[in-house]
């Protein structure tokens, strides 16, 4: 073996992952020869702590039987082993990764970057020679964009994360829309969501006496309080959000019917809205949507973004909601007189 060669094997050996190391450590156990620790770190040059590591590991971790023989100074199997616990993965598992690490961009510098993003690059190291994607290759070719990119204090993102996992009670600063001063309020965070790509924190409001949404964004200043709180059990994001169109649930229960014209009945057809939706099929080419909600607020501010091409058929107060809401958009859009 030539010097360069030499140095190359020795620069892969550093930088394989301990699982590599684990699994040329069980071919040679397996194979009934009862190497030591001294033998493995020489063969991987690493210290024998390491080693012992990896062997504690082996057996903890992997449920592999692994003894040592004082006679014969060396480790062996006390148990029949097959094959070696390794990670089974297929490539379209492995492109799933991928796009579940892309996924996490736009939340790069939350406290849930580091672990994420670590245990899939695990994965990919345990992955089996099988496969025969490259990761670095796949992150060319799928990539996540966002139109309206979260705002986030990462400190304060931080501290509701684990005072939410923690069941800690805070106390927050808290600027509701439109107010220019933050009021204070006490509240015990039951969960933190992530819905249509923005962050919002489901807590009981011990001022209002019931639970609210938070946007992180508006919260200025977080404290805890030193007490700790039990989360109701009959607290259930999929029961509150069930007829919600968003975020927002309320107290009512609304038959929502809009028609669509032909110029946006494809974009229609290729999004699921709602749970409860139901899509008719209209004679002149367009398309009707028929959701149940509790709450009008947000479908008011979705029928807007339309422009012109959806028609609230019901019911009536979501009609003349849009209605105002257009007239409103005509006024401001009319010019005054020109100044002098």
């Amino acid at each position: 073996m030539s010097e360069a060669e030499a140095a190359s094997l020795a620069n892969t050996l550093h930088s394989r992952p301990p699982l590599w190391r684990m699994l040329r450590i069980h071919q040679a156990i397996h194979s009934g020869k009862h190497p030591n620790a001294a033998y493995f770190a020489r063969q991987f040059e690493v210290s024998t702590k390491t080693i012992h590591r990896d062997l504690d590991f082996m057996r903890y971790q992997l449920d592999l039987p692994i003894e040592y023989n004082p006679q014969r100074f060396g480790f062996f199997y006390s148990e029949k082993v097959d094959a070696f616990p390794t990670l089974q993965i297929t490539e379209g598992e492995f492109i799933a990764l991928v796009v579940a690490e892309r996924a996490l961009e736009q939340y790069r510098g939350t406290n849930f970057e580091k672990p994420l993003l670590g245990a899939i690059r695990k994965m990919q190291q345990a992955l089996p020679d099988t496969i025969s994607l490259s990761l670095a290759d796949i992150q060319q070719t799928i990539s996540f964009r966002t139109r309206a990119e979260p705002i986030l204090n990462l400190e304060i993102f931080d501290s509701l994360a684990k005072a939410t996992a923690a069941r800690r009670q805070l106390q927050l600063s808290y600027r509701k829309p439109g107010q220019k001063v933050a009021e204070p309020r006490v509240v015990d965070p039951y969960h933190l969501a992530n819905i249509n790509g923005e962050w919002f924190l489901f807590a009981y409001d011990h001022l209002r006496g019931d639970i609210r949404t938070f946007v992180p964004a508006r919260i200025q200043r977080i404290k805890p309080t030193g007490k700790t709180f039990a989360r109701p059990e009959t607290f259930s994001m999929e029961k509150r959000l069930r007829d919600s169109f968003g975020v927002h649930s309320g107290q009512g229960l609304w038959e929502v019917v809009i028609r669509f014209d032909p110029r946006v009945t494809d974009f229609v057809r290729e999004k699921r809205w709602h749970a409860s939706q139901q899509l008719r099929e209209l004679r002149e080419g367009g398309v009707e949507l028929r959701m149940r909600l509790s709450s009008l607020s947000e479908v008011e501010r979705w029928v807007l973004s339309w422009g012109g091409n959806a028609v609230v058929v019901q019911p009536p107060e979501l009609a003349r909601a849009v209605k105002q809401a257009a007239e409103r958009i005509l006024r401001a859009g009319t010019p005054g007189p020109e100044p002098d």
